[in-house]
């Protein structure tokens, strides 16, 4: 918890050991058959396919099963020191042996309908990853004063049409040459997660490796965190939310599994 809270990531060895199996039958049905929302990158020359999903727990049981009878929610509220553990999304990635297609630095909080300090996000490995292509995290980006300007990964141009109040992401490998920056990045197996929060910088180096890299996240807001109005959609969007800035999110689309 006090890695956690000066970092703003810390790795959970086995945490999730025998649960395992249970992601794995979910991840192959949602690679199966992806939603509307799934997005699909290429590499240069359109080679190194990256698939990413969104939101699918509520039709793949296995995803409600993790999220429901599994210890992270409590493991959630621990790291976020809230009283409350309120499940926000999962997120499935998915890339090809070979790769090309790298994930760039950015803060995932920028793209969310959500602002709070009480955030965390599990990186849950579903293949073992040597450290070369596994998450690298920066730490204590998460005591940032400003949200890094997000953009679209395919374009980088601004995901938002008013960004003037986000900053610039910095020159992170040259900070990390001067000392100003730590990378915090680990070999992974299945059943470890890496726990991050949604302000923490990261990235992913391109897939390598001649076998294939599937990784779960699921996402988790505590008692602080609330809806905020972003200037444009938000990723994931959820035009219909209806909510007002400041509001705690619905509990009928992000249930509350967790309360001390």
């Amino acid at each position: 918890m006090e890695d956690y809270l000066r970092d703003g990531v810390v790795l959970l060895r086995g945490v999730f050991e025998s649960w395992i199996a249970t992601l794995n039958q979910g991840a192959d049905q949602n690679a199966a058959h992806p939603s509307d929302r799934a997005l699909r990158h290429a590499g240069e020359g359109g080679g190194g396919r990256f698939l990413e999903d969104f939101c699918c727990w509520r039709h793949i049981p296995q995803y409600e099963d993790f999220i429901r009878k599994s210890p992270m929610a409590e493991i959630a509220a621990a790291l976020m020191q809230s009283h409350t553990a309120q499940f926000f999304h999962d997120h499935y990635l998915d890339k090809e042996a070979q790769s090309g297609v790298p994930t760039p630095w950015h803060q995932d909080m920028p793209y969310y309908c959500v602002e709070g300090l009480q955030t965390v996000s599990f990186w849950i490995p579903l293949d073992p990853r040597e450290e070369r292509v596994s998450l690298r995290c920066l730490a204590g980006s998460h005591k940032w004063p400003r949200e890094i300007r997000p953009t679209s990964w395919s374009t980088l141009e601004s995901f938002y049409a008013d960004d003037e109040h986000f900053m610039d992401l910095p020159d992170v490998e040259q900070g990390v040459a001067n000392g100003d920056y730590a990378i915090k990045a680990w070999g992974v197996t299945p059943g470890d997660a890496v726990a991050f929060n949604f302000k923490t910088a990261h990235g992913a180096n391109a897939n390598s490796v001649s076998t294939i890299n599937r990784t779960l996240s699921f996402r988790w807001i505590g008692d602080d965190a609330c809806y905020i109005q972003r200037p444009g959609r938000t990723s994931p969007d959820f035009p219909d939310i209806n909510q007002s800035t400041g509001e705690r999110l619905r509990e009928d689309w992000f249930p509350t599994i967790w309360s001390s």
